[in-house]
């Protein structure tokens, strides 16, 4: 899948943009604050039918305009053209269609447009609490699995009725309890095993990536935690009832799971340095690339923002050279240095575009095709 053109109007702070885009490489430099990231934000957009920056669809609307409209024409592995577009008016529901047909949910898009993000933002998946790596899990395997998807809403469903029965004034009915405890418990098993088999599969992708970026000499680990792999989830439940109306929430399920990550065997978020824990993100995501790829059928689009900033020259070049073979796609790269663009550029035998972004305008500045 790639993304041939994007058209958009009052998107964040760009006005307007109308960019041809390169099959394979497409690179975006600017100051910071002029654009660039949002730019990636509405192909991502496009893909997810939500912004990566704020949960609040209004905020992306530019200040003082009624409006935002975003329009991608994009191209599939097998030569199919489609066109995706989204519209959103102040205090409006927003409009989202495929080929001029408007969605009746918007979970029905997830997937379409396989898409891989690499930003500044993903530190949070070290640093944040366990809902940050769940997300994570849960994105990658919602693009493919659409059953998944549908586990999940039903299982927060299900466990949002349970909490607030847990704070009800008077001791709920345990036989509600325990029907609702019979919602949660069914959906789990499916939770847990797409999440099971997610991270058996990622892991010696990621293990291979991440020995290419650093040259082998970091010991890392990634494994899944559950409250499923330690017993009966409906025993456990409903054993902890008592203590999950004092406390107010459900304390066990598949929604407390956790994707432990590890350095040297000690938790990364205590042992990793800045370049270590920007490595292991890069070799996730690329991870996550290769596992969109080989499950789905497509080619993710890959959006690398600001990638390049706290790693060493010796893993830029690893990382690039990855990014540039024959596995990956179409690739979207933001850095603030032209000069360090330009090095990249230079090691490519390949086509690209160069964008500058400045005061929210978008103007190529060279191209080299093939």
């Amino acid at each position: 899948m790639r993304i041939k053109s994007i058209s958009l109007l009052n998107y964040r702070n760009l006005r307007e943009v109308n960019a041809t885009l390169s099959p394979k490489i497409n690179c975006l430099i600017g100051s910071n604050g002029m654009g660039k990231t949002n730019l990636l934000d509405a192909v991502y957009y496009l893909s997810f039918c939500k912004s990566t920056v704020t949960a609040a669809d209004n905020s992306n609307i530019l200040h003082d305009e009624p409006f935002f409209m975003l329009q991608g024409c994009y191209m599939s592995d097998s030569g199919i053209e489609e066109e995706v577009s989204c519209g959103l008016k102040r205090g409006e529901k927003k409009s989202f269609k495929r080929n001029g047909k408007n969605y009746e949910r918007l979970s029905d898009h997830i997937g379409s447009i396989p898409l891989v993000m690499v930003s500044p933002a993903d530190n949070e998946l070290i640093a944040g609490g366990s809902e940050e790596r769940r997300r994570f899990m849960d994105v990658v395997i919602s693009q493919y699995d659409k059953e998944y998807l549908m586990a999940l809403i039903r299982y927060n469903k299900a466990l949002q009725q349970r909490n607030v029965m847990l704070r009800a004034e008077y001791a709920p009915d345990p036989e509600m309890m325990s029907l609702i405890e019979e919602m949660m418990v069914a959906e789990a098993v499916r939770i847990h095993d797409g999440r099971k088999r997610f991270v058996e599969e990622l892991v010696p992708v990621f293990s291979q990536f991440h020995t290419t970026i650093t040259g082998g000499n970091e010991h890392v680990g990634l494994r899944y935690r559950s409250h499923m792999n330690e017993g009966n989830l409906a025993d456990t439940l409903a054993a902890s009832r008592a203590d999950d109306r004092a406390l107010g929430y459900t304390s066990k399920g598949t929604h407390r799971d956790e994707l432990v990550m590890q350095l040297g065997g000690y938790p990364l978020k205590k042992e990793g340095s800045q370049g270590q824990n920007k490595s292991f993100l890069v070799a996730l995501k690329l991870a996550q690339f290769d596992f969109l790829r080989r499950k789905g059928g497509e080619t993710p689009l890959l959006l690398l923002d600001d990638i390049f900033d706290k790693l060493d020259s010796c893993r830029v070049e690893q990382i690039v050279n990855l990014v540039s073979g024959n596995d990956f796609g179409q690739i979207f790269i933001t850095d603030v240095n032209r000069e360090h663009i330009d090095s990249i550029l230079d090691r490519i035998d390949g086509e690209y575009r160069l964008f500058e972004v400045k005061d929210g305008v978008v103007e190529m500045l060279k191209e080299k095709t093939v």
